[in-house]
């Protein structure tokens, strides 16, 4: 076990366990570290630990499907669990499986498809991932479209970063009136040069702006077509 020094030392209630420290389990491992929290890395490829092994808090070789092994890496000091485990189903799903049964509050897992995300929620999953369908879908709007970020939600929601309508430029979003034309709420502008500032009716929209709108997603792509 590789351990090391962090500047923050959160509550027992962030730590969190990473399973499979491939290229999504790893990814996400290193960002939950740089945001302060304790991670306890693994993984049975001891090329993929001993790679870890200077980076993360504690990195473990272990069989994630074998109850006692992860008893004894100290996993119920963890209340938080990411199975980032993709291309091995059985795996996957056992390593799940695994953790709800050792009460594991929350299990977060990574699917390949729908039929294995519902075998992960049948086993104890609290929430599916689905990385590479959600990157494809934002890619794709992105490409189709003349917005400069997107992400939809679950249910038809969608917030994109899209570049002001010229009629808009020197004016206030109360007298645009975006919303009553798009049906889409500004959350924020930003112009170049400047800090992010929250969209308030009084707002003035400067040359260059980059606006944050949020709406359905047929809403938010029309939007950003007038731009």
């Amino acid at each position: 076990m590789a351990d090391k020094e962090k500047a923050k030392s959160p509550t027992a209630d962030e730590n969190v366990v990473v399973i499979g420290l491939g290229r999504f389990g790893g990814q996400v491992a290193a960002s939950l570290l740089r945001l302060g929290h304790e991670v306890l890395g693994i993984d049975e490829d001891p090329k993929l630990v001993q790679q870890w092994s200077d980076d993360l808090t504690h990195v473990v070789q272990a069989d994630a499907t074998d109850e006692d092994a992860l008893l004894q890496v100290g996993i119920r000091e963890f209340s938080r669990a990411v199975v980032g485990i993709g291309t091995d189903i059985e795996a996957s799903v056992l390593t799940v499986l695994a953790l709800s049964e050792l009460g594991i509050r929350d299990i977060w897992a990574k699917a390949i498809s729908v039929k294995h995300g519902k075998i992960l929620r049948s086993v104890g999953a609290h929430h599916v991932i689905y990385p590479e369908a959600t990157m494809g879908e934002r890619v794709a709007h992105l490409i189709t479209s003349r917005m400069l970020d997107f992400i939809e939600l679950d249910d038809g929601f969608a917030i994109a970063k899209t570049r002001a309508p010229g009629d808009t430029v020197g004016r206030t979003l109360a007298d645009v009136g975006l919303r009553s034309r798009y049906g889409v709420t500004v959350v924020g502008v930003k112009a170049p040069g400047t800090d992010f500032v929250f969209a308030a009716p009084d707002t003035v929209v400067p040359g260059k702006a980059v606006l944050i709108v949020a709406g359905t997603t047929d809403q938010v792509e029309r939007f950003a077509a007038t731009t």
